[in-house]
């Protein structure tokens, strides 16, 4: 009968044959099977223990009763038992300092070897670099050899190692908190925010210079906007955020560029605004527009009335008194609804957010235009975008049987934006046909179903309810066919004077001229997006042929702008990414490199940002989007000394219709005035200086007796009134129609004629009536 083992007395595994070491190393020659070993274990014993792979230790038969140990000792003890199968034991003495101790468990003090012994096994496999601490608390546990351990045969390939059992403890403190490290671009956007506010609460609007609210604005907001643009490229650029943090600083930069001067200004901007006002209130009051029988200013409205009998029904629904108690915030709302249909037409081309939300930021700092204030315009122009984001996605070539499935349900929701868009706007549906034809011309999207449905519902519209305009207007529109230099000129009275206007004119230019070469630099830096983004290089392009269609007003230049920035905004932005990736990079990503099984097991973290070196791939983008982004506020709000009319200047003009009686006549210099146009269904208007240029030279020498000639033939009981206010003057200085001089003789000699009688005045301007006897 053999006697129990000791803790001293360990099994020493038969070393088996293996390959040389991996770091290229000679294998160490193992240590002998009957080595003997002393009591430091480096020597030898008197009584060297048996091998555990060739003779398994067998319990001794006594006679005593069994003694009782606990779960945990047991588990333990079994993991260090030989394995049947193999004839080795799990875990090697020899193969590394941190093994377990052999035993048998006959006795408690074998068994209490035995656990103290694979705690500290457990303990040195999940903190290598404590071994020597779990040495020094387990006593028992044998110090590591100085001979080399040798190489053990690898394990049947139906075992699987258990990960080591770890506790919270062990793990080493991360040096930021997940949820602080995760929450830091928060800070940017309270930082933006907070000098956002501090700077609306400190500007005073009272006297804008030429430079509008440019040089008005608090330089808190210069600042604002500089972190803003800092902390949204610092984002964008780290693929671990989310898109919800992109989200969120483009709509804190929507709502410092569009809804500041709502807050700043009593009265909402823009002439036109109040037009459109004055339509929606004609809508409200008599139920209807004119008729085809009433060509003139207003006919235009008459015959594409969409947008302004969808706003009469959201007067009633919101149960205002007119559109004015709303349209001021506007221009933030039309901001706003062009997110969802430029995010789905950039997401057909690229999964890559950086591209993506880069390119909603440079569309957002290039719309300068102004087209997103009260107007049809802003609205047909978010529909336009989203019939484009329903075509390149719904249909393009699937190449499958089942890709055209559903298509019906697509057509009719097609049709129904287009439909929304002819009825609202004469310009827009002539822009969406050229942009679908180009599309149509492509092997991906040679499909001519969009193109076609468009044609048919525009003619059936000009054909029918437009017709009456169309033929009067015909003639003007077929001699500007394909007179380009014509087309693209400004005319009289709108040429900017000053200094102010010339700068914010060229900060304009230069922005506009800027996205533009970005996303050249983007069609020639990103070769692949050439090829898997032709359709948005086909929509930044198909506008340039309405130069040849019409001048439209002098503002032709201004649309095909506008209509180009999608499709430029995201070559713009592939120009400041080192690399973008497009959806069939990433398709072929996934499949040839799927994510490892310890990527997918290792806990995510995301770290506080490092600060980039100075290197052109960070700090030369940042640059370019800062000036961007600074240069938007003078070419968007460099003429709110025009387009401002403060809260007096308001009152005088409602004062005048207040008191006019049905069919009386409103001369003015010119339309830029606040309800320029109410209740133009009864009222008459006449402006001087849109007038042929001799007879604006003709008022300006004599300017009593010419206006007086001209009012003459109103007749009683109407009454003709002279109107001139604060906004007239800033227009005709700034566009270089009238110069203050000329406007102070015009007024001194109204004032000091008989032929007028002043009806009401104030710092917003002067009213006067002709006399009847005059």
């Amino acid at each position: 009968m053999r006697p129990p083992a000791t803790p001293r007395e360990r099994s020493v595994p038969e070393p088996a044959p293996g390959p040389e070491a991996t770091d290229g190393s000679h294998r160490a020659a193992p240590t002998p099977p009957d080595a003997p070993e002393t009591a430091d274990g480096t020597g030898a014993t008197s009584d060297p223990a048996p091998r555990a792979a060739q003779e398994p230790p067998t319990p001794a038969a006594s006679p005593e009763p069994p003694t009782t140990v606990s779960r945990k000792q047991a588990a333990k003890a079994a993991a260090t038992s030989p394995d049947p199968t193999t004839g080795r034991s799990p875990q090697s003495p020899t193969a590394t300092a941190s093994d377990p101790v052999t035993a048998t468990p006959s006795d408690p003090v074998t068994a209490a070897s035995q656990e103290s012994a694979a705690t500290a096994s457990e303990e040195a496999s999940v903190r290598p670099g404590r071994a020597a601490t779990a040495r020094a608390h387990h006593p028992t546990a044998r110090e590591p050899s100085t001979t080399p351990a040798p190489t053990t045969a690898p394990e049947p390939s139906g075992s699987a190692p258990e990960p080591p059992v770890t506790d919270l403890s062990d793990l080493a403190p991360a040096a930021w908190p997940v949820r602080a490290a995760a929450a830091w671009p928060a800070l940017p956007l309270l930082v933006a925010l907070a000098l956002w506010v501090y700077a609306t609460r400190h500007t005073d609007v009272s006297a804008l210079d030429d430079f509008g609210l440019v040089s008005a604005l608090h330089p808190t907001f210069w600042a604002g906007l500089a972190v803003l643009t800092a902390g949204f490229w610092f984002t964008v650029r780290d693929r671990r955020r989310p898109g919800a943090w992109s989200l969120a600083y483009v709509l804190v930069l929507l709502v410092m560029e569009r809804a500041t001067q709502a807050l700043l200004y009593p009265t909402p901007l823009y002439a036109w605004a109040w037009k459109h006002d004055a339509v929606i209130d004609h809508l409200l009051t008599s139920g209807g527009l004119q008729g085809a029988d009433r060509l003139g200013d207003m006919a235009v409205y008459d015959q594409w009335p969409g947008f302004f009998a969808a706003q009469a029904a959201l007067v009633r629904l919101l149960g205002v008194d007119n559109a004015a108690m709303y349209m001021a915030w506007w221009p933030l709302v039309s901001s706003v609804l062009l997110l969802l249909p430029l995010l789905l037409i950039y997401r057909t081309f690229t999964e890559d957010r950086r591209l993506i939300w880069t390119a909603v930021w440079l569309f957002c700092v290039g719309n300068w235009v102004g087209q997103d204030y009260f107007s049809p315009q802003s609205v047909a122009f978010a529909l336009h975008l989203g019939v484009l984001a329903v075509v390149l996605r719904r249909y393009g070539r699937s190449g499958g049987p089942h890709g055209r499935q559903g298509q019906a349900v697509w057509t009719v929701l097609l049709s129904v934006l287009v439909t929304a868009i002819v009825v609202s706007h004469q310009l827009t549906p002539g822009m969406l046909v050229v942009t679908l034809v180009a599309l149509a011309l492509t092997r991906r999207y040679r499909d001519w179903v969009p193109a076609v449905t468009t044609v048919v519902i525009f003619l059936a519209w000009c054909l029918t309810a437009a017709l009456p305009f169309l033929s009067a207007a015909m003639p003007d529109m077929i001699r500007s066919i394909g007179d380009i230099g014509a087309n693209v000129e400004t005319g009289y009275g709108t040429t900017p004077t000053g200094t102010g206007a010339v700068a914010t004119s060229w900060a304009a230019r230069l922005l506009s001229g800027s996205v533009l070469l970005l996303a050249l630099a983007g069609v020639v830096r990103q070769r692949v997006l050439r090829h898997r983004a032709l359709p948005l290089l086909l929509i930044a392009a198909a506008p340039l042929p309405m130069f040849a269609a019409s001048s439209y007003g002098s503002e032709m230049i201004f649309r095909v702008l506008m209509f180009m920035l999608p499709g430029a905004a995201f070559f713009a932005a592939a120009a400041l990414l080192p690399k973008v990736r497009t959806l069939a990079a990433d398709a072929a990503a996934r499949d040839t490199a799927p994510p490892s099984p310890a990527t997918r097991a290792r806990p995510r973290r995301v770290p506080l940002p490092a600060l980039p070196r100075p290197r052109y791939g960070v700090w030369v983008p940042l640059l370019v989007l800062l000036a961007g982004t600074l240069a938007f506020v003078p070419s968007y709000s460099g003429k709110d000394r025009v387009n401002y009319f403060p809260p007096r200047e308001v009152a005088l003009v409602q004062q005048l219709f207040d008191q006019a009686p049905d069919d009386s006549l409103v001369v003015a210099a010119n339309r830029n005035y606040p309800l320029a146009y109410e209740q133009y269904w009864r009222v008459d208007h006449y402006w001087f200086l849109d007038d042929d240029r001799r007879h604006v030279d003709e008022i300006v020498r004599d300017p009593a007796t010419v206006l007086a000639r001209d009012m003459a033939a109103v007749e009683p009981p109407a009454r003709a009134y002279f109107l001139l206010t604060r906004g007239q003057a800033a227009n005709s200085e700034m566009n270089g129609q009238l110069d203050r001089a000329q406007l102070d003789r015009i007024r001194e000699s109204v004032a000091s004629s008989p032929a007028f009688e002043l009806v009401a005045e104030n710092d917003g301007g002067v009213l006067y009536v002709l006399t009847p006897a005059s």
